[in-house]
């Protein structure tokens, strides 16, 4: 038996794992003492986003289908960071590889817990500002396409829900938020 918080943990087994996620059964006791099942999602890299900006105020998303909703998705420049890597060397080359962007300056501006009811996914943002362009170099199993766009576009798409990626909105709402109180460093 294990305590976790309020719960107990009376038995685990993982039911199905990948490079990418572990998948676990557990018998529980829950908080008022009757037994039960849970099921979690362990992710074994960070979820890891850069918000690129140049001095206009232009960013730059990624397009490409997300097979797990079976949709196109426009987002920030995002994907996993082992956790063995510091998560900003990880934003760096995703940054780097998807839309062939190099920044001079970094700024972290905000961490979240992703669905925490079920997995322990826990994504780290960034902006990036002193761009330098090139061209990108997407991973073979990425089929991507890349917009330049102003960054009130992209905070008007996120208001129409155009735009629904979690990295996105919340990255894009921060932004925003950090604009309009002059926290954002340049």
């Amino acid at each position: 038996m294990k305590k976790r918080g309020p719960w107990t943990t009376l038995k685990e087994e993982t039911r199905y794992e990948t490079p990418w996620i572990r998948v676990t059964h557990h018998d529980i006791l829950d908080p008022s003492g009757q037994q039960g099942i849970y099921g979690t999602i362990h992710f074994k890299n960070l979820a890891i986003g850069a918000i690129p900006l140049d001095d206009d105020l232009n960013t730059w998303i990624v397009g490409q289908y997300r097979y797990p909703i079976e949709a196109y998705s426009w987002e920030i420049p995002e994907g996993g960071g082992d956790r063995n890597i510091a998560p900003l060397a990880s934003a760096q080359r995703e940054l780097r590889e998807e839309a062939g962007i190099e920044a001079a300056h970094w700024q972290e501006i905000l961490r979240m817990d992703l669905s925490n009811s079920a997995s322990d996914e826990h994504a780290i943002l960034y902006v990036a500002r002193g761009l330098t362009l090139h061209p990108p170099r997407p991973d073979h199993d990425e089929e991507l396409e890349l917009r330049k766009l102003p960054f009130e576009e992209l905070y008007q798409m996120v208001l129409r829900g155009d735009v629904r990626d979690s990295l996105t909105v919340a990255g894009v709402m921060r932004v925003k938020l950090m604009l309009l109180d002059g926290s954002l460093q340049k």
